[in-house]
């Protein structure tokens, strides 16, 4: 399960609606931060989901509406007396930023709180057991971007007529076949785990895509996601306009759902330059069953 709140959802500019982008994503006991615009420390708070736990910031790119809400954040934790590690993902030349951001603040090297950098490479940035979250790369205006999927394992469970038409005794043999482990039965009989496990179900993908000047190559990343939140800075009229940024239209977000096989389109990185029922129409025109987030909107996958 992943459970979303949605801390900004502006664009370059933000509104009295809207905050400077960040996403808070919670799955098998941790947080973690999906890009942290200015004012994102004030958003935790408002949306009620606090500090608590939250040691992990993906970035998509450097671009400072996705990072000027670090040094705020990262503050009022050491305020708070926090000695627990920071770490954030990015790009190398988003962490170079970061670095130099925090050394015009702090002093070279130092940051307020202890710190990991990580830089990305496509592929698995994490494995929490429960779920994996993965990055890939997205092209916008010569950054080194990433969009990020987040997975969680679908599981098998014991089918209790199976182990009862097989014989299969009460104790550690049960929860070794549930473990996906063969036992061997007092009586000789090996049972394979196959022989009384049900299909897999429960598995969940979740992908994340920033800032975008185009969507080739990102199909196969979105695949059948059962949620992909994606950019749509523009409508499609101005998509002349959309190029000349590095971003999508909401025309553009919605095929790529379509192609991907995706279940929800959440629409997100929105300007203020159009109203929301223009974009959303536009969205679902192509993709019916998309939707546009808003700041402190909370969704559970």
């Amino acid at each position: 399960m992943f459970d979303l709140t949605f801390l900004g959802t502006a664009a370059s500019v933000p509104s009295a609606e809207r905050n400077h982008p960040g996403l808070l994503v919670s799955a098998g006991g941790h947080r973690v931060l999906v890009d942290c615009g200015e004012g994102t420390q004030r958003q935790l708070l408002r949306s009620g989901a606090g500090f608590r736990r939250l040691d992990r910031i993906l970035l998509t790119h450097a671009h400072f509406d996705h990072v000027l809400g670090i040094p705020g954040l990262f503050s009022t934790l050491r305020l708070r007396q926090s000695d627990d590690p920071m770490t954030i993902h990015g790009g190398p030349e988003t962490l170079e930023i970061v670095v130099r951001m925090l050394a015009g603040l702090w002093g070279e090297g130092q940051a307020p709180i202890p710190l990991v950098l990580v830089p990305l490479v496509t592929g698995r940035v994490l494995d929490a057991g429960d779920f994996t979250i993965g990055c890939f790369p997205v092209r916008h205006r010569a950054t080194d971007s990433f969009g990020f999927s987040f997975e969680s394992r679908a599981r098998r469970h014991v089918r209790p007529d199976r182990l009862a038409a097989l014989g299969v005794p009460d104790g550690p043999v049960r929860k070794d076949l549930a473990e996906g482990r063969p036992v061997k039965l007092a009586d000789g009989r090996t049972i394979e785990a196959d022989d009384v496990l049900g299909p897999p179900e429960g598995g969940k993908k979740l992908v994340i895509v920033g800032d975008s000047e185009s969507t080739e190559g990102l199909a196969e990343h979105a695949r059948d996601a059962d949620v992909l939140v994606i950019e749509a800075t523009f409508l499609q009229r101005d998509a002349a306009v959309a190029r000349a940024y590095g971003h999508l239209t909401a025309a553009e977000a919605a095929a790529l759902a379509a192609e991907s096989n995706v279940k929800l389109l959440v629409l997100n990185h929105i300007s203020g330059r159009y109203t929301d029922a223009e974009i959303l129409e536009e969205g679902t025109r192509t993709f019916p069953n998309s939707r546009i987030a808003m700041d402190f909107d909370h969704l559970v996958i």
